[in-house]
């Protein structure tokens, strides 16, 4: 069974940084391209950044280009989001994504094949 649990979420103030978490199973995570988007209410999902099956390659939207970073852990099954200068914009839910046994990334979701519950970022200002 595939699943996708992202951790790490919370409440940080305007300025800060935090660091969240997606742990995955049940597929080759090592051979698969993964992605963080988000979403507030109200809203579609939006492409945040993605990763290739190495951690070479990285791309990321131009609201987060220079203050967010995605790297993964192959061995731990595991793709991080480091967030700094976080604003209340970026008040949202956030989820990680995984193409399933693709090499290559990509900012489209519908490109994905399995999709996490989200975690919740605040920001406060």
């Amino acid at each position: 069974q595939v699943q996708l649990g992202e951790t790490g979420g919370g409440l940080v103030q305007a300025g800060g940084s935090l660091r969240i978490s997606c742990v995955a199973s049940g597929f080759t995570f090592s051979r698969s391209a993964m992605g963080w988007f988000r979403q507030a209410p109200g809203k579609e999902r939006g492409f945040v950044a993605t990763i290739s099956w190495s951690g070479g390659s990285t791309d990321y939207a131009d609201s987060v280009e220079g203050r967010f970073t995605i790297s993964r852990d192959n061995g731990k099954n595991t793709v991080y989001l480091q967030m700094s200068s976080l604003q209340p914009e970026d008040t949202v839910i956030y989820y990680c994504a995984a193409r399933h046994e693709k090499l290559t990334m990509t900012a489209t979701a519908g490109r994905y094949d399995y999709w996490g519950q989200g975690t919740h970022v605040t920001v406060s200002s």
